[in-house]
Order: structure tokens, then sequence, then C-alpha cells
């Protein structure tokens, strides 16, 4: 089943300023991302940038990368201009790797497009894994998902979801079983709906908890999950997060 890996890379970053051209190992960190991807089955990786700083550090280092317009309201936005520059077909599917990822699991890049090619009824897929810690299931910054019987999202929330009536009563020091689900942001699109969900409204719930793919599901669209037993590798969101990245890669020479 063939899929592209779209990933968008924007130089604007309150907290890391220039973050994907940022140096890991003596590579732009978005080449390590792509360098990760290209490990997995997709047919094409393509970086969609609204810099050309970031443009010509792939073309360095024999990266596919297009030009985005820099006006785009959020990432999903640039993915939908990026399938109209490559010409994808309707019925194409995109896996959406954020640039800031770059010990992404490959294996889960083609997981989540393999579910998504699945699943007929679902416009979206995406990731989750059991969460261990209760630290982590009330801290509003993972984002929990809860699923139905066919693997699809019934809802996302910052909230502490499925919460446990009677584990609760007199504070929360345990997790309920199974245990919650922590949501993995990538995402698998068809390329069909990644040119409507632009034209959508935002949803009131999407507004609300800071969650943009609660507007898909708002308007009706179900996202499919692949429940995987590991936790993803780190991302890199501020120089201390940069910092632990590199020591890794130093480490462990990936």
């Amino acid at each position: 089943m063939p899929f592209t890996v779209l990933i968008p890379a924007r130089l604007a970053s309150t907290r890391l300023p220039n973050k994907p051209l940022a140096n890991i190992a003596g590579l732009p960190m978005i080449v390590r991302v792509a360098q990760r991807a290209s490990q997995s089955g997709a047919s094409q990786i393509v970086v969609a940038t609204d810099s050309d700083a970031v443009r010509a550090a792939c073309a360095h280092h024999q990266v596919e990368a297009i030009l985005t317009r820099s006006d785009h309201a959020s990432g999903s936005d640039r993915l939908a201009e990026a399938c109209t520059l490559l010409g994808l077909p309707a019925d194409g599917i995109v896996v959406n790797v954020q640039g800031d990822e770059p010990l992404i699991d490959p294996s889960l890049i083609d997981q989540v497009a393999t579910l998504l090619a699945a699943q007929p009824d679902a416009s979206m897929a995406t990731a989750a894994h059991p969460i261990a810690l209760v630290s982590e299931f009330l801290n509003p910054n993972v984002v929990k998902v809860v699923l139905d019987s066919q693997q699809m999202a019934m809802y996302f929330s910052r909230a502490p979801i499925p919460w446990w009536r009677d584990g609760s009563a007199s504070g929360l020091t345990q997790l309920p079983s199974p245990a919650p689900l922590r949501h993995v942001g990538i995402y698998a699109y068809r390329v069909s709906f990644l040119h409507l969900f632009p034209t959508l409204a935002q949803a009131p719930l999407e507004q609300i908890e800071a969650l943009e793919q609660l507007r898909a599901q708002w308007h009706g669209h179900r996202i499919a999950v692949h429940v995987t037993d590991s936790a993803p590798g780190p991302g890199v969101d501020t120089p201390e997060d940069l910092a632990r990245v590199q020591a890794l890669f130093t480490a462990k020479s990936l």
C-alpha cells in the first residue's frame, strides 16, 4: 500500500528558535526526522516548509522539500497545500510526521498508514499507548483518548479520562484497569479529507480543549487508533529537550 510522509516545518518557534535547523550529531533536526521516516514503507517523503533556509538544508542532504505559504493557520492547512503541490490523488494516504520528532519509530508510521487503509469508515488514523504513571494521567499536557469496540476514538481530552469513579473517592493513587491511553501525535489522513478539513468550522470542544482533532470528530469524521505497547521517543520543544536528544544521538550513534 503506497503512502506519502509529509513533514511540516516552520522556523517560527517561541521556545526554540530555528528549531528545524537545530544541530543533532552533525545534521539538521529536520533531516534527522526525514532519515527516520525513510526507514518506513513510505513511497515518498517530503518536507513542507515556509522557509528557504529549511528547503536549502534539505536539498543539501538529498531530502525532498517544497515551499508552502507562510500564512497557514495550522499544520493541517500546510499539509493540504502540500498535497495540492504534489498532485496527490484524493484516495491517497498521507502520514503527518512532526518535524520535531527525530526519534520517531518508523514502524509506527507504517502502522497508522496500514490502519487507515484497512478502515474505510475512518477519515484519519492516529496512535496511543498505555499510561503507566498516575502523574501522567493527571497531567493536562498529556492528551488522553478513549476508544470504542472498533478501536475508533470516542473522545480526546487533557482531562484524566476515563475517570475512575470508585477508585478516586479518596484521591487517585493508582490507575484504573485497563490502563488509560495516552495519545501519540502522529496522524494518517486520506488526501480528500485533508482538503476538506481546513474548510470545517472550528468546534466548541476543540476551542475548549485546544485539540484540533476534536474538529474532525465534531463534524462526524471517525479516527481509527493504533495502540502500541511502547511510548514514543522524546520530541523536541525546548532547549532542554534538544540537549537530551543530542546526547542520545551521540551516545547511540543513531
